[in-house]
């Protein structure tokens, strides 16, 4: 997978707008309105974590797992960033957010408060969330992190920015916070 990443840009992409979502674009403008500094890659889709691995080498940035989860009652959401290599286990987040059982939302849900699909998950849907209607879940362990990658609510891109820009100014700017947890690695 030595050619995986296809463009590097410093900010937004300056070429193939045409070809681009709708949400992607409005994640660059939106980070654009705040001046936060950011590097675009442009790749294949990426759906693995093999294949974040190659952006994450080539970025110099970890990639974390963002998972979107429900409450039993589909009436909470969640979106929980952690480790890529920390494996999950729902009942430690559970029992810190006071709910009886979690588990993934549907792709409906994600289309509709964040504006994207399955394998593209990424707090930079929370832009689109406007009614607050999932909260953002960190784990302990991503507190030190200075540089992060995600994608732009879509899998053939990802941004590499600084985590203090991700928690200090475009998190408060979408209305939402994050809430940090201690995930046991088990």
């Amino acid at each position: 997978m030595p050619n995986f990443i296809t463009h590097i840009y410093t900010g937004r992409p300056t070429e193939g707008d045409e070809s681009r979502t709708r949400a992607e674009l409005d994640v660059y403008d939106f980070l654009d309105s705040l001046g936060v500094e950011y590097t675009t890659l442009t790749h294949p889709a990426a759906f693995t974590m093999e294949e974040c691995e190659a952006v994450r080498r080539r970025a110099g940035a970890p990639v974390f797992k963002n998972l979107f989860l429900t409450n039993r009652q589909q009436t909470q959401f969640y979106l929980l960033m952690i480790p890529a290599d920390k494996p999950f286990k729902t009942k430690y987040l559970s029992s810190q957010l006071g709910c009886a059982r979690l588990s993934f939302a549907s792709p409906e849900a994600m289309e509709q408060y964040l504006h994207i699909h399955p394998g593209a998950v990424s707090p930079m849907g929370l832009i689109h969330d406007r009614e607050k209607h999932v909260r953002l879940i960190i784990d302990e362990d991503l507190r030190d992190v200075t540089t992060y990658a995600c994608h732009p609510c879509v899998n053939t891109a990802s941004i590499v920015l600084s985590l203090s820009d991700l928690l200090e100014k475009i998190i408060p700017a979408t209305g939402h916070s994050a809430t940090f947890v201690t995930l046991l690695p088990e």
